[in-house]
């Protein structure tokens, strides 16, 4: 790995940062094991982050916070290992990299939605006594400390970054629909009626995407199915809050599968091939989207970072060319729009060589100034209020207040061990609803995976 491109004063890179480069991803663990010695060095702080494609804007933030940790502790080096993976693959290594005390990192990069499954796998410590004195833990939003937050009232994560979700359409396409430029949905059937219009126009675009199936991972339960779920006003979502149980028997999931076989068997979506491809995401980015391939998106607030000018395919009319429109609910009932709200953050795994020396990493990795810049570069929406009060924040892409105000409204997926689970089930009533399956049936065989998974005593039928 070549030093980063832009010199700054400091110690010699080599010091203080050494790249294990994708070895969880392209290494047998034995092997990253025998890279590091069987005993782990307590002047090593590895942390492990997930590498898509051709991004490197976290291995950047990262360089930068270990430039200015190493200046304060010099005989500390950081190690630095990008797991270049798909999402799913991208969990599934890590898990298995925090298994060992030889292999395990000190920090690890974890999305909320798998973070107490980790917890309730063992593989992360609580750092409840850590945050209390640090001076960000305040600035962070109530939402996204519950996130990282387990049924023990422990908190196992520092939130950094969130997201919300809207449709992104292309105004060339919809002009050549005779669709309107400040085009907004009311309901689920002016989508499809903007999708027949694409179809039937002279564009040689994709009408229609969003992300479903097992290939899709986790971007296609909340990118695609909840964006539905979440806005049929049946049961709303998937588990209750007050009788703490998960809901099955929702009309609301047939209507959502619905909805898919719809695009499908009218054509007006991409080719099942397309559909299930685990990288077709860098493929709209790069190509279907800047080249008017595709009329509209379902996908989250981060995705114009592929568009900057440092970014593989930088696309700078993006902001005259892309048109924005809330998700809105099935009917237009309720707020009569919808979005869903993630994020990522940083923990601290069972297998940590020196909890403390990781924690004081990582409170250089999300120091304000840090964290404006990493918001900057990699596009995303911030839980804090010192980094969001910035104007650098504000002013950073012509998207971001739009995104940042969706969060008013948003839904947050069940932070629960058993969500992980659930949400593969629910890419495999996709899958099945793709390949030819009816709705009826796709959700007969969730709610029957779902009883198996958290047991009868947990699920609760819809009610309405």
């Amino acid at each position: 790995m070549g030093p980063s491109p832009t010199a700054r004063p400091g110690p010699d890179r080599r010091t203080f940062l050494r790249f294990t480069a994708g070895a969880a991803a392209l290494l047998p663990l034995g092997a990253l094991a025998g890279c590091s010695g069987g005993d782990r060095d307590a002047n090593t702080l590895r942390i492990a982050f997930q590498q898509f494609g051709s991004n490197t804007i976290k291995q950047e933030w990262i360089e930068r916070a270990a430039e200015e940790f190493s200046s304060q502790n010099p005989d500390i080096v950081i190690d630095l290992v990008p797991i270049v993976a798909s999402e799913n693959d991208y969990f599934t290594k890590n898990e298995l990299l925090m298994n060992s005390a030889s292999t395990s990192p000190d920090l690890v990069y974890e999305d909320s939605f798998i973070l107490l499954s980790d917890v309730g796998a063992g593989y992360l410590q609580p750092m409840t006594d850590l945050i209390a004195d640090w001076e960000h833990w305040d600035d962070i939003a109530e939402a996204s400390k519950l996130a990282v937050t387990g049924e023990d009232g422990e908190v196992y994560g520092v939130p950094i970054t969130t997201d919300t979700r809207a449709i992104w359409f292309h105004r060339e396409v919809f002009e050549q629909a005779g669709l309107p430029a400040d085009w907004q949905p009311s309901t689920w059937e002016d989508i499809l009626e903007a999708a027949r219009a694409i179809k039937e126009s002279d564009s040689e675009a994709v009408p229609f995407f969003m992300y479903a199936g097992t290939p899709q991972g986790e971007k296609a339960s909340m990118q695609g199915f909840e964006m539905l779920l979440y806005g049929t006003g049946d049961g709303t979502g998937l588990y209750d809050e007050d009788s703490k149980k998960w809901i099955l028997g929702s009309q609301g999931f047939i209507d959502s599968l619905d909805f898919l076989r719809t695009v499908v068997d009218e054509e007006l979506t991409a080719s099942l091939g397309q559909l299930l491809d685990p990288n077709i995401s860098e493929q709209i980015y790069t190509s279907m989207l800047p080249d008017g391939k595709l009329g509209m998106l379902i996908d989250g607030s981060w995705i114009s970072q592929n568009w900057t000018e440092s970014a593989g395919r930088p696309w700078p009319e993006w902001p005259d060319v892309v048109g924005l429109a809330d998700m809105p609910t099935q009917d237009g009932g309720g707020n009569g729009t919808i979005t869903l709200a993630g994020g990522w953050g940083l923990s601290i795994p069972q297998h940590v060589t020196d909890r403390e020396t990781a924690f004081r990493f990582l409170e250089v990795l999300v120091s304000t100034d840090t964290l404006v810049d990493y918001a900057i570069a990699d596009n995303h929406i911030t839980v804090r209020a010192d980094v969001a009060e910035r104007e650098e924040y504000l002013s950073y892409s012509p998207a971001v207040e739009y995104f940042t105000n969706l969060l008013e409204t948003a839904y947050y997926r069940p932070a629960l061990p058993a969500y992980p689970e659930v949400s593969s089930a629910i890419q495999e009533a996709m899958e099945a609803v793709l390949t030819g399956t009816d709705p009826e049936a796709a959700a007969a065989a969730y709610d029957a995976t779902v009883r198996d998974i958290v047991g009868e005593e947990n699920v609760q039928e819809a009610q309405g």
